[in-house]
């Protein structure tokens, strides 16, 4: 049946854009982190809207499983095949066209497996911009940002990749197309079929395009690193930056002085904004339409009103182009920092802004009492409730075996989070390394009614099986 499959998919989609080799299909199958590796039947690499329903019909008709896959970015094993290798990967990297911008409307349509910093750039050379920002953009595409509903740096502002797409095309588990790609801020016509798409990780379907909105170009960008005592102290600077400077805030990361100290022992280049250490710092970022007089009078107001206060500590302002390139890079860098100090155990976390401080003293003094010495990476992005929080091994002790305490962790600080009216998943996903934790977390009544949604649009369980539920 495979090798009937495969010639069928070759038909449509041509010899060489069609993987049954193992080692042609190698760099498919495991994930961006390197800790899983999966086996498939075929790797299918279509140019077309069209050659994806074709072969998405082929595969229902054989009761194969297709695994859609972007630019392979993800963290939760959503992208990536099980180990049975009984399912097709279907890889959307050659469907990568700008299909139209429409700058009156601002909006851009684009491929799914378009890369998200090329799709930056568009916007840009449009006089335009495209707000969604994050590490992988250099490698991410539009359909997977859709696929998990991405966030970045800029949600506080312009909102998550849900909010930033106006309509969108999808072939069907039934190997149909639908066609919304309406470049609509209102349409109030029934169910919202767009938003069951985003966020469903290719478990109801294929994103195989997208409207996306577009935004003036702000007229300046202005960073400010501020050193701060506490958590809350970062909620206080959230707030008197909210209040003084409005829709002109676009960024608010915080990051823990572990988080600084990791960089700078791995990345010694980078530069060292502060003769002193402090317990957290504030990344901030504003942007104004009107001038960079008008930024930065904004942002040294709100800045000064903080320290005059006590709420900051110190602060450092971006004058230059290189030098918010610089304070960027150092919060950019912690995960790859991490990688390079060893193995963790990762949490994508969502709560109400209010409580984030509360959370971090209570879930750090659970785990540090369960696993003395625990080192605590936590940073992200305050402004909108989601913080990474991860927890590594005492130091001196052994990555691997630290890992195998990875179910007593997640319960720790899952728990913590649902005790907050949380999410165990802001911007990641569930995939598959948080499907368990996903039926231990959610009610039954969600569990039941996303069941309803999957048979209802995926009847033969075809779509990325495994995924999510």
């Amino acid at each position: 049946m495979t090798d009937a499959l495969l010639a069928q998919c070759r038909a449509i989609a041509g010899d060489t854009h069609v993987l049954g080799e193992q080692a042609d299909m190698a760099p498919f199958l495991t994930d961006w982190r390197g800790r899983f590796t999966g086996r498939a039947r075929g790797v299918v690499l279509p140019g077309s809207t069209e050659e994806v329903a074709a072969i998405v019909r082929a595969c229902a008709a054989a009761r194969v499983p297709v695994v859609p896959q972007g630019g392979r970015t993800g963290l939760v094993l959503g992208s990536v095949p099980d180990a049975s290798g009984a399912a097709i990967v279907l890889s959307t990297r050659r469907m990568n066209r700008v299909r139209a911008v429409d700058a009156a409307n601002r909006t851009m349509t684009v491929d799914a497996g378009c890369i998200l910093y090329d799709v930056q750039q568009a916007a840009s050379e449009a006089g335009m911009l495209f707000p969604l920002s994050l590490a992988a953009e250099g490698s991410c595409t539009i359909g997977g940002n859709l696929a998990t509903n991405a966030g970045g740096t800029a949600v506080l502002r312009y909102g998550n990749a849900r909010e930033l797409c106006l309509g969108l095309e999808v072939v069907t588990a039934g190997g149909e197309i639908w066609n919304g790609l309406r470049g609509l801020r209102k349409d109030n016509t029934g169910y919202d079929l767009r938003d069951l798409f985003i966020g469903a990780e290719g478990t109801l379907g294929v994103i195989t395009a997208a409207v996306l909105k577009l935004y003036p170009q702000p007229k300046a960008a202005l960073t400010a690193l501020v050193a701060l005592d506490s958590p809350r102290q970062a909620l206080s600077l959230l707030g008197l930056l909210q209040d003084g400077c409005g829709a002109a805030l676009t960024g608010f990361e915080l990051m823990s002085d572990f988080c600084l100290q990791l960089v700078e022992n791995h990345f010694p280049k980078l530069p060292h904004p502060f003769s002193a250490r402090y317990p957290q710092y504030a990344l901030v970022e504003l942007s104004s339409n009107e001038s960079e007089d008008h930024a930065a009078a904004l942002l040294e107001a709100g800045v000064g009103a903080a320290l005059d206060s006590g709420v900051a500590r110190d602060a450092v302002l971006a004058t230059s182009n290189a030098q918010t390139v610089g304070l960027w890079q150092l919060r950019e860098h912690i995960p790859l920092a991490q990688a390079a100090a060893g193995k963790n155990i990762k949490h994508d976390i969502s709560l109400p802004v209010s409580s984030i401080p509360e959370f971090i003293a209570r879930t750090d003094a659970a785990l540090l009492q369960a696993f003395p010495g625990c080192q605590l990476v936590t940073f992200g992005h305050l402004g909108d409730g989601n913080l990474h929080y991860n927890v590594a091994p005492p130091g001196g002790s052994g990555h691997d075996a630290f890992l195998a305490h990875q179910e007593l962790v997640n319960r720790i600080v899952h728990d913590s989070v649902a005790s907050f009216g949380g999410s165990i998943s802001a911007e990641h996903g569930i995939g598959a390394l948080k499907r368990e934790e996903l039926a231990r977390t959610k009610p039954p009544v969600e569990l039941d009614m996303m069941r309803a949604v999957k048979a209802a649009l995926d009847p033969l369980g075809i779509m990325n099986p495994g995924k999510i539920l």
